[in-house]
């Protein structure tokens, strides 16, 4: 059964990239800058890049602020913000607008701010309520302040919760970790994003271990807690839809991020922002001068693009279904059936199911999630 059914999973996204932190945490691969005084700047330009597009992608359904920290924006920054998003395209009235939040941005006349502008979704950067692991992960906000950020969003006009939390951690037990996820569902949250401590090249982090200088938890390790947490959340009543995702229901899972995993069309606005049109994929300039002085030139701010060939959107939709609890279907992804293919000795393995023509992948097959297009091959 599809967890997003219909009409809605077929409309394309708009994402926006938000460039701005505070402070820059040493695990975080994504672009963005602490030089706040660009901001007037980037959105300039921000409305410049929107008007190349105003007619491209039809009516948007879901509208997702990532970044970055979207919240370091004050009330007259998004108010511009929005400003320019409503006035260059066209919205379903239905329509999904998600801001990631941190913890120490969030006050009540934000959460009503966020609330006046449409937004129905908040995702909370809480990764732990541990102070020894906030201090380990560089985050600027306390466990104190991710406790006030969460009741001041649940004391607001906002009622779709999620909070992003991070496992695998030097010196984090199955205990601990459990006690974490216990203490995010006492908000009742209808979304958790659980992310496992990765080495994104470049960081301060990938250079401290190259160094020597940190050791994570090893395969096993984080094998252990990804196959706990799973255990852990649907017990509690919540849907393991996607590898790092779990909704309380389906009426909670990520439309936007469905999106991505679905190969649906996409706007990314914004410096580093993709763009996926169902053939084609673009990619905007990781730098926020190069991207404000291109758009006030009158270009467009792309760095880089791509045309999929036949096989290789095949390969995608293998690559991405695979992540989801829906999988992919056994002829969209040209997957080979019958006594002693490739699918045959994975289900057999026990890391995927058929069902219904669909190819679906086991809570042991999300372990192994980005190695399973190959070995259906």
């Amino acid at each position: 059964m599809r967890i997003d059914a219909g009409a809605i999973v077929e409309r394309p996204g708009l994402y926006v990239h938000i460039p701005f932190c505070l402070t820059k945490c040493p695990y975080c691969g994504f672009y963005s800058i602490t030089d706040l005084s660009l901001i007037a700047a980037f959105l300039d330009a921000l409305e410049a890049e929107a008007g190349f597009y105003s007619t491209t992608f039809g009516a948007f359904d879901s509208l997702y602020l990532g970044g970055g920290t979207p919240s370091v924006l004050n009330s007259p920054q998004l108010a511009r913000l929005f400003h320019i998003l409503r006035s260059s395209f066209d919205f379903h009235p239905d329509t999904e607008v998600t801001v990631e939040v941190n913890p120490d941005d969030v006050t009540a006349h934000k959460a009503e701010v966020l609330a006046l502008y449409g937004v129905n979704r908040v995702s909370v950067g809480v990764q732990s309520f541990d102070e020894s692991k906030l201090a380990f992960l560089g985050r600027r906000h306390t466990a104190t302040a991710a406790h006030r950020a969460i009741e001041t969003i649940k004391a607001s006009a906002i009622t779709n919760l999620g909070i992003d939390l991070m496992y695998g951690l030097p010196g984090q037990t199955r205990k601990g970790w459990e006690t974490t996820l216990e203490q995010a569902l006492s908000y009742e949250p209808l979304h958790l994003s659980c992310y496992q401590l990765t080495m994104e090249k470049g960081t301060p982090f990938a250079t401290r271990q190259t160094e020597g200088h940190m050791q994570v938890a090893d395969e096993k390790e984080q094998a252990d807690l990804f196959l706990a947490t799973s255990r852990f959340l649907e017990r509690r009543g919540f849907i393991h839809y996607e590898v790092s995702n779990f909704a309380r229901g389906r009426a909670s899972v990520s439309r936007h991020n469905s999106k991505y995993w679905h190969h649906v069309p996409y706007l990314g606005l914004g410096p580093g922002a993709h763009s996926f049109d169902g053939r084609k994929r673009s990619w905007n300039h990781r730098s926020v001068e190069k991207y404000c002085t291109t758009c006030n030139q009158g270009g467009k701010p792309v760095e880089g693009s791509e045309l999929l060939t036949d096989e290789q959107l095949r390969l995608e939709r293998l690559l991405l279904g695979l992540r989801t609890k829906e999988g992919v279907g056994l002829a969209e992804g040209g997957i080979r059936s019958g006594p002693g293919s490739p699918l045959g000795r994975l289900v057999q393995s026990g890391l995927v199911m058929v069902r219904h023509g669909r190819v679906l992948p086991t809570r042991k097959g999300f372990l192994m999630a980005d190695r399973l297009p190959v070995m259906l091959e």
